[in-house]
């Protein structure tokens, strides 16, 4: 009997993968993988059999029952599976499942965790998730219900929500009935973590104008105190910066010419 690896890839590129997860991957045996996660991955353990198991939204994806039993059938064969998910395992991973069929057969796995996308989203666009004094809480949300119904409210300072890119129109309304309000600001974020990852600034009452620009494009969706831009102080110029300061008592340095 073997034992499984859950392991978060990070969202995107393959070097936001964790030291630890990208150690443990190259050990694997069988690698099944998710469909957000880089193919470069594939570098890391070239001896592994991969396996896709991928999910996407409105699209033909593995059931979770298959991918259950697959993972206890390879456990059951090699000594090193490691489960490759995008983001966290943790985070709309559907990790509890996968525990649940793996204790079923008495299984052991481990968890590595990784950059979920709300964390990836807020370093991309240099705006924390939390704020001191404003933005003391912070909501993690699945857009979509398990009846692929959209539903949306205001549960914190900042709520983020994920698997929303293709309703950003309902999403901006459900927003405005939960309370929040039409000047509230939003940031978008799609394809976060790849060289290609797109950022745009919006309102509640006008989220819908993005989907202009994230149109199937996976992306995070990130409302209130964690969405607005930080001030930043007027920026010195380079000349200025580089000239010398007279100190308290001290006569400033001149130039002196010939």
């Amino acid at each position: 009997m073997g034992r499984v690896v859950f392991i978060g890839a990070g969202p995107g590129a393959a070097d936001l993968i964790t030291v630890r997860g990208a150690r443990l991957l190259a050990q694997a045996d069988v690698v099944l993988f998710d469909a957000l996660t880089d193919p470069a991955l594939r570098e890391l353990a070239p001896q592994a059999l991969w396996v896709d198991v991928g999910k996407r939204g409105f699209r033909h994806s593995a059931a979770q029952p298959a991918i259950d039993a697959l993972l206890v059938r390879h456990a059951q064969q090699h000594a090193l599976v490691v489960r490759l998910k995008g983001g966290d395992p943790g985070v709309f991973g559907r990790l509890e499942e996968e525990l649940q069929a793996l204790a079923a057969h008495a299984i052991a796995c481990e968890i590595v965790p990784g950059v979920t996308a709300a964390i990836a989203a807020a370093a991309a666009t240099q705006r924390p998730l939390t704020r001191r004094g404003h933005g003391r809480s912070v909501s993690l949300n699945t857009a979509m219900t398990a009846q692929g119904r959209l539903q949306a409210g205001r549960s914190a300072d900042t709520d983020v929500y994920y698997m929303a890119g293709r309703q950003l129109a309902v999403l901006s309304r459900r927003l405005l009935a939960a309370g929040w309000p039409g000047d509230a600001p939003v940031c978008v974020v799609s394809r976060v973590g790849w060289p290609d990852q797109l950022a745009t600034d919006h309102r509640v009452d006008s989220l819908a104008a993005a989907a202009i620009f994230h149109a199937g494009r996976p992306a995070v969706v990130t409302v209130g105190a964690g969405a607005s831009p930080v001030p930043m102080a007027a920026s010195v110029p380079a000349e200025d910066a580089l000239k010398p300061t007279a100190q308290p008592g001290k006569p400033g340095r001149r130039k002196i010419s010939a």
